[in-house]
């Protein structure tokens, strides 16, 4: 994988969204999501999601912690601040910290978590993203890493690539399902 990061670029992009209210680090977000989308090696037909947590400003004069995530649909190559929905990020992880929720239920917290009910619908991965600790996270489908995962003993061969500190759960469904387990893996 080609490191493309160009500081410059970089710098301009926060300094042309900051005109219109968007802060550095939500513009940083969105530069790197681009250059994740525009590789194809990387993310399959536009998938893929990233993530920025951070604060949401509140008509009480008070922000919350928020988690900024790429919209369902959205193609990280050509996304744009307001395609990563701000969500509770105290309500999510209420939620991640429960037995069971059906796919109705989670798409449901997943609306109900919007800080702006007019955004588009966060993905279905956000529950992951509110629970792994990085306040950036980049959640893509690398060729390299399905050429380990998908074949017999998959976990064998990303341990002997990747080494022993990763963690490796068995597939899921994405929504609740993963969320949960990557949070219990982190616990």
């Amino acid at each position: 994988m080609e490191n493309r990061w160009s500081d410059r670029d970089a710098e301009v992009m926060v300094a042309d969204y900051a005109a219109g209210g968007v802060g550095s680090d939500l513009a940083l977000r969105v530069y790197s999501s681009r250059l994740l989308g525009a590789d194809a090696r990387l993310v399959l037909h536009g998938g893929g999601n990233t993530s920025l947590k951070g604060e949401y400003p509140s008509v009480h004069s008070k922000s919350c912690r928020a988690l900024f995530i790429k919209a369902s649909g959205f193609d990280l190559a050509a996304i744009e601040p307001e395609d990563h929905v701000a969500v509770d990020m105290r309500r999510l992880e209420s939620v991640a910290m429960l037995d069971d929720v059906s796919d109705r239920a989670m798409l449901n917290e997943l609306l109900a978590s919007r800080l702006d009910q007019g955004a588009p619908v966060p993905s279905i991965e956000t529950l992951v993203h509110a629970v792994l600790p990085g306040r950036f996270v980049d959640h893509t489908h690398a060729d390299a890493i399905l050429a380990l995962t998908n074949q017999e003993d998959g976990e064998d061969h990303v341990r002997r690539a990747l080494g022993d500190g990763v963690a490796v759960l068995p597939y899921v469904k994405p929504g609740f399902p993963l969320g949960r387990q990557a949070a219990q893996a982190l616990s």
